[in-house]
């Protein structure tokens, strides 16, 4: 089959390693790609919410199945979008519509649904500038540290852990008053901080029928030991040593049947991913967050582990009977390594020349932030590459994806070089 995946970052990147490498995959398309995408299929230059000239491409170039990376497109509603077009409804899109997307797209939206299914998660409460006033009143009552989120989507920055209850005060007023976030801090969720250990499962889902794909952890902040700034994601690893068959048996009885159950109660189609962000507290999850989409650095530690045809799985989404379809994972260990550029997550250094990407020995390396300039790879994003190595261990897989990072080279690079030391 033709297919047409939608993105140009480090997801979309392993998404189309793995499906170049399915039989089934006879043309594969990436819009609009980025430097290393196009060794997997071809690029074509077309932005992921332009969905005119993707109606366009589609039906010029036979495309079977489009595949949604990043979020913004299924916010935006171009599942629905195929869905009201006469020409576009029978092609199948693998993402959620618009009001199942607003899992990610309204922290409000997820929380109201979470309560309403009985899903684990933080007390919340979500104040607008009407209610600015009670919002300063349930500040004053929360215990410290105490977490902020803009309900839209606001490029993964949209949440604060406040310490101080002036801090919290402050920043409150500066989201709802100022709109810190723009107009996704129009509504702001005040949650209760949970203590705990992060990881991240993923499920895909035809909406009946789920599938649970291998979990993964994600290092958010710049520096070593976890310090500093929050970023996309500083690397990954998969799977994670804590969440054992005890604790996903918990998460799968608690949050995963819960959610795919209360999407069909409520009549929400959903035919894609759900990656659910999760606290392990104690033993017991949590849900922090839903996305309607794969993770990103996690897919570049997921996907490596899948060793079933994943064209194959995406097929039994379209169609309805994911059950039927075989999903097998491999017990090897998966570590990602991001490689940045230099300032990031601040103003960050572009258009660098990348070198030494062919010394890579024992990883894969998937491109994010990078384009071609005639035979040159040279920078584009904050996160540029990142460097995935699969291993027996997790030790060696750290070892061996930090060594062959460091076989690149770009003027500013860096990485961390303590990715997954807290598991070993």
């Amino acid at each position: 089959m033709n297919i047409l995946l939608l993105g140009s970052g480090g997801r979309e990147s392993a998404f189309a390693w793995k499906l170049s490498q399915s039989p089934k995959c006879e043309q594969l398309f990436i819009a609009p790609g980025n430097a290393g995408t196009g060794q997997y299929g071809t690029n074509v230059n077309i932005k992921v919410t332009d969905f005119e000239s993707i109606k366009r491409f589609v039906l010029n170039n036979g495309i079977h199945l489009v595949l949604v990376g990043p979020e913004e497109p299924l916010v935006k509603g171009i599942h629905d979008f195929f869905l009201a077009d006469e020409q576009l409804k029978s092609i199948p899109v693998i993402g959620p519509q618009r009001e199942a997307a607003q899992l990610e797209g309204s922290k409000d939206f997820s929380k109201q649904f979470m309560v309403r299914h009985d899903i684990p998660a933080a007390a919340s409460r979500t104040f607008t500038r009407e209610t600015l006033q009670e919002g300063f009143e349930y500040l004053a009552t929360t215990g410290l540290p105490v977490v902020l989120k803009a309900d839209g989507l606001a490029g993964g920055k949209g949440v604060l852990i406040c310490m101080s209850l002036q801090e919290a005060q402050q920043e409150f007023l500066e989201m709802l008053t100022e709109a810190k976030f723009g107009e996704a801090s129009s509504k702001v969720v005040v949650e209760q901080f949970l203590q705990g250990i992060e990881l991240s499962v993923f499920v895909m889902t035809d909406g009946t029928h789920y599938k649970i794909l291998p979990e993964a952890k994600d290092y958010k902040r710049i520096g070593e030991g976890d310090t500093g700034l929050n970023t996309g994601g500083m690397g990954s690893v998969s799977p994670v040593p804590f969440a054992d068959a005890e604790f996903m048996k918990k998460v799968e009885e608690r949050v995963i049947i819960p959610t795919v159950e209360g999407l069909k109660k409520e009549n929400i189609p959903y035919k894609g991913f759900i990656f659910i962000g999760l606290m392990n507290c104690d033993g017991e999850p949590y849900v922090i967050e839903y996305n309607c989409r794969m993770g990103d650095p996690e897919t570049e530690s997921v996907m490596p582990r899948i060793t079933s045809d994943f064209v194959d799985l995406l097929s039994g989404v379209a169609e309805g009977n994911l059950d039927k379809r075989e999903l097998t994972i491999s017990p090897q260990v998966a570590a990602t390594v991001v490689m940045v550029a230099g300032g990031y997550p601040g103003e960050y250094l572009k258009d660098k020349t990348i070198t030494g990407i062919e010394n890579v020995r024992g990883s894969q390396v998937f491109h994010a932030g990078t384009y071609h300039e005639g035979e040159l790879v040279k920078t584009s994003g904050g996160r540029v590459l990142a460097v995935t190595s699969l291993q027996d261990d997790l030790f060696t897989a750290l070892q061996q994806a930090t060594a062959d990072a460091s076989r690149i080279y770009y003027d500013g690079m860096y990485f961390r070089k303590d990715i997954g030391f807290d598991l070993l």
